[in-house]
């Protein structure tokens, strides 16, 4: 039960204890990065491919510690860590996408991120050439939110030309900045809102969750998030209702107090540099970029989302796309990166 008092846990830091990326930065020793190397060399040396890879295929033995350590501040601490050193240049794409893919099987299993099924993401910009594409897939600024995992990674492969930040907010922090003060906006958060499916329900549901799905909640003493507000919007569109005044005041406050300056940390990514976050403690976004003509010097990322092998505890109606259950593939869908920058329609496939 969530009470209108502050939570006392390393996840309710501030600007004031993170501020920079240096304050959540795990450098890897040359001896980790060897470890990361032979792995590499594992897999490919039995030619699997990508997403038939198991932390078992991909074995890891000096990392072992330093994954536990991860972990343990991903689901207990601050909920967030970067890896950084990684060398890049050394790799092809493919190569990095192999290696963030092993490490994210050490930490949960990889689920899909849109109706196409992909479930190593490609994280470029399409330029708005469909409707249908994701906000991730253009180039303007996202207001924070959160996705439909346990677990989110992020590996930088190329920045943009300009712009393109990362941020990040703590649940715990955002929660004691609206007791102190916007207090009477908790209830309302807790209890939730109905979201808009965005097309991406499964066949024959509604577009629009039955249930509503609570922002704050809390299992077992550990607090969680659950925030897109973009898609809030669209149910109350789609079902032709106004806000209420209590709504409008509660989602205006959390948005103003996540992207406020005690709450909101803003990281570059660097080449090769690899973030690793609890999605159900820390809200995330992305400003807006420009990118560069060359199509090998646009910005790309790659992202997992992770059921973590060991979740912490949520509540049943965390997330309108179902608990830790990423957003299930549809047949004809295909993806939208087909390498090299080139995009096919996020569409059925004509005949």
């Amino acid at each position: 039960m969530l009470t209108k008092t502050k939570i006392d846990h390393p996840n309710a830091w501030t600007t004031d204890s993170v501020c920079s990326k240096s304050d959540v930065a795990y450098p890897l020793s040359k001896m980790e990065l060897a470890d990361l190397d032979q792995a590499l060399c594992t897999v490919k040396a039995h030619g699997l491919d990508l997403e038939s890879i198991t932390a078992r295929d991909f074995p890891l033995t000096v990392l072992s510690p330093a994954l536990m350590q991860w972990l343990h501040e991903i689901q207990e601490r601050k909920g967030l860590i970067l890896l950084s050193g990684f060398p890049i240049d050394h790799y092809s794409k493919e190569d990095c996408g192999l290696i963030f893919w092993g490490i994210g099987a050490h930490m949960g299993q990889a689920q899909s991120q849109s109706l196409a099924g992909d479930r190593l993401g490609h994280v470029v910009n399409l330029g708005g050439k469909n409707a249908r594409y994701r906000a991730y897939q253009n180039s303007t600024e996202l207001a924070l939110h959160t996705d439909a995992t346990d677990i989110v990674g992020m590996m930088c492969l190329t920045p943009a030309k300009e712009g393109g930040l990362s941020g990040y907010a703590a649940a715990a922090a955002i929660y004691n900045e609206l007791v102190e003060n916007y207090p009477d906006a908790l209830a309302t958060l807790c209890e939730g809102f109905h979201y808009h499916l965005f097309g991406e329900q499964a066949e024959g549901e509604s577009p629009i969750t039955e249930q509503k799905v609570p922002v704050f909640s809390m299992k077992d003493g550990y607090l969680s998030i659950s925030y897109l507000r973009s898609y809030i919007e669209m149910a109350f569109a789609e079902q032709g209702k106004e806000k209420t005044p209590a709504e409008q005041d509660a989602l205006d406050a959390l948005d103003k107090v996540a992207h406020g300056p005690r709450c909101y940390q803003q990281f570059m990514l660097a080449p090769g540099d690899i973030l690793l976050f609890n999605n159900y403690t820390v809200l995330h976004n992305r400003t807006a970029f420009a990118d560069d003509d060359d199509p090998d010097k646009r910005r790309h990322m790659l992202r997992l989302w992770l059921r973590a092998h060991k979740p912490r505890p949520i509540v049943d109606d965390i997330s309108a796309f179902g608990k830790r259950a990423g957003i299930a593939k549809q047949a004809g869908r295909a993806s939208v990166y087909q390498g090299a920058l080139e995009y096919e329609e996020y569409a059925v496939p004509k005949s």
